[in-house]
């Protein structure tokens, strides 16, 4: 489901509704692989297929950060709010993993508005709660309680 808004103002009225899931992506090894390059992570549970396989979740697994960046890409695919001139991520409140995330795992994020705050300069701040989901797993794998702030 893919959620419009004319502007940043009308997105107040969907405080404390769900606004849909993003769309699936697939966490592949090159995509794990890649963040582990970009941040300099290279634990074996996340970059050794051959090793994990033999580890407590018996495959790699995505880095928990990893899951955790992919929230511009969930937003994106969830909803779009139009007629913004500039938007910045203002940080997170509150971030759990609660669950791993295999390579070969497919995620998706719900996402749900919990507060619209107006700010400086004819803008709003959003706190969001992100529920990532993992593809046939009973329990999410991260919950994160995101802010962000946006200018008309």
């Amino acid at each position: 489901m893919h959620t419009v808004f004319d502007s940043s103002a009308s997105v107040i009225a969907a405080i404390g509704k769900d606004l849909g899931a993003s769309a699936w992506m697939d966490m592949s090894q090159e995509r794990v692989d890649r963040f582990a390059d970009a941040t300099g992570d290279h634990q074996w549970i996340h970059v050794d297929p051959v090793r994990a396989q033999a580890g407590p979740f018996g495959a790699p697994i995505a880095h928990g950060f990893l899951t955790l960046s992919l929230l511009p890409l969930f937003f994106a695919s969830a909803m779009h709010i139009e007629n913004v001139r500039m938007g910045v991520n203002y940080g997170l409140n509150r971030v759990r993993f609660v669950g791993p995330v295999p390579v070969g795992s497919r995620l998706r994020a719900h996402i749900k508005l919990l507060a619209a705050d107006a700010i400086d300069q004819g803008g709003y701040q959003f706190t969001w709660e992100v529920t990532t989901e993992r593809e046939g797993a009973a329990k999410p794998v991260c919950v994160a309680e995101s802010i962000s702030r946006l200018y008309g």
